[in-house]
């Protein structure tokens, strides 16, 4: 059998990136004039990519200013650093190791760009991630569209397939790309977990091993032949 193989997400997933979007998102604020949001409001922002993210944090916030939205979004872009407040949640880069010692290949599929998705992969330490799909992979295209998906694991073989998220996009993204869907409750889910009807939760990534090779129909420990 061909390497089982593991699809991400990343904010919500992997790490836990709110504070440095709305660092970029509070200092963008600073410059309009307009006083910041905390973390907590900033998380009702994400999950439709970053262009999304300044739209909705504008619409809050007074609307878009005589700039106009395109220049507050590159501007976000400018003052976006990946790195300076985001970190890996508990367990995730051991989980991620063990399942790539068994002979896991694992993807990511995020909404970020690749330019800073692969900068803050490689700071936090997730060096067995072999293939990166980001919201500029797909021209036209972001989750749930099954492309961006096919894109993150086209590279990885064609062993059987598993995702991991921890919101509504992603739990539509497994759907429209046929692959069974595993939810992290520690993201940025606006509803109840129930309602996205994924093969299994967890709570720490401690469990996701077990998880993925009971998704993928292997055995405990298995991964490629």
């Amino acid at each position: 059998m061909s390497a089982p193989r593991l699809i991400c997400d990343l904010d919500g997933t992997l790490i836990d990136s709110a504070a440095s979007l709305c660092a970029a998102g509070n200092a963008l604020l600073a410059e309009l004039g307009r006083p910041p949001v905390t973390v907590e409001t900033y998380k009702t922002f994400i999950g439709k990519g970053m262009d999304v993210q300044v739209e909705r944090l504008l619409a809050h916030s007074g609307g878009a200013p005589e700039a106009g939205l395109e220049a507050c979004r590159r501007r976000f872009r400018e003052l976006y650093d990946p790195t300076a407040h985001s970190r890996a949640y508990p367990g995730a880069v051991a989980a991620l190791r063990r399942l790539a010692a068994e002979g896991w290949r694992i993807g990511v599929c995020t909404q970020k760009p690749q330019a800073p998705a692969w900068r803050v992969l490689r700071a936090l330490g997730f060096d067995m991630i072999e293939s990166l799909a980001g919201g500029d992979s797909v021209p036209g295209a972001l989750k749930p569209d099954p492309r961006m998906l096919a894109a993150a694991a086209a590279p990885l073989g064609d062993g059987p397939a598993v995702y991991v998220g921890d919101s509504e996009t992603d739990a539509e993204t497994a759907r429209a790309g046929d692959m069974p869907f595993l939810l992290f409750l520690g993201g940025y889910r606006h509803g109840p977990a129930e309602a996205m009807r994924p093969a299994a939760v967890f709570a720490h990534h401690d469990a996701l091993p077990a998880l993925a090779r009971a998704a993928a129909g292997l055995a405990p420990g298995a991964g490629a032949a």
